[in-house]
């Protein structure tokens, strides 16, 4: 857990994600990224220069119009002494038995964005975090790349004027293998994605390629990552 406190307190540091009276969403799906994130939020508040509260949120799409398990983000969130909210949706079945998405990640992406945003301003958040990391970070550029022609990706920051809601992502500098074993040797309950098309997207093709040719040519992925900061595009 040291090594990720390091990474998320660069982060906070050189972007300014957390500041004096913050009180911030944590969107956790269960996964190991969120569920690392929130871990590491949560202890900071010990050490950190500005004080903040934290609110841990998990939206259900109801896969099969059956109620996820939860109960470990919530054991988690009383270990850590964090608020948690559960919201139910019918994500799930708008997405794939309404709508029939032949491309459901964008559509079911949006939902959960709105839902998550409309479930922080209900608990007086003023941030959002999400728990984005240095792969995702690299997948999301070569896919604006390969995909629509154009160098970009999330911004480590952004106000989302329309909500007066700021998002945060305080794992951008965060290897997904350091977070992996971070989650592992801590012992977190981690929630299986249900979700019918995971492993199977677009993004999951860009992670086998970048993983393919950083084995290939050690180092690949940071030079990328190097080249996105250096273009200084979406506030890197």
């Amino acid at each position: 857990m040291q090594r990720i406190l390091g990474y998320v307190r660069k982060a906070c540091q050189e972007y300014n994600l957390i500041e004096d009276g913050d009180k911030i969403a944590v969107g956790v799906s269960g996964g190991k990224d969120s569920i690392v994130l929130l871990a590491a939020l949560a202890k900071m508040r010990r050490f950190f220069e500005a004080k903040y509260e934290l609110h841990a949120i998990s939206l259900d799409p109801r896969f099969d119009k059956k109620d996820g398990d939860y109960s470990p983000v919530q054991r988690l969130c009383d270990e850590l002494d964090v608020p948690f909210t559960l919201i139910r949706t019918d994500i799930a079945e708008i997405v794939f038995d309404i709508r029939k998405e032949k491309n459901p990640c964008a559509l079911c992406a949006k939902m959960r964005r709105g839902a998550l945003h409309d479930a922080a301003k209900e608990n007086g958040c003023n941030k959002i975090a999400l728990g984005h990391n240095i792969d995702d970070v690299i997948e999301t550029f070569i896919m604006n790349l390969f995909r629509e022609g154009r160098v970009g990706c999330f911004a480590p920051k952004s106000y989302l004027s329309r909500k007066d809601l700021t998002m945060i992502r305080p794992l951008i500098f965060a290897p997904e293998a350091t977070v992996l074993s971070t989650c592992i040797k801590s012992g977190f309950e981690i929630i299986k994605s249900p979700c019918p098309v995971d492993k199977l997207t677009e993004r999951q093709r860009v992670k086998d390629f970048l993983d393919a040719r950083e084995k290939e040519d050690r180092g690949f992925k940071l030079r990328l990552f190097g080249a996105l900061r250096k273009s200084g595009v979406d506030n890197w």
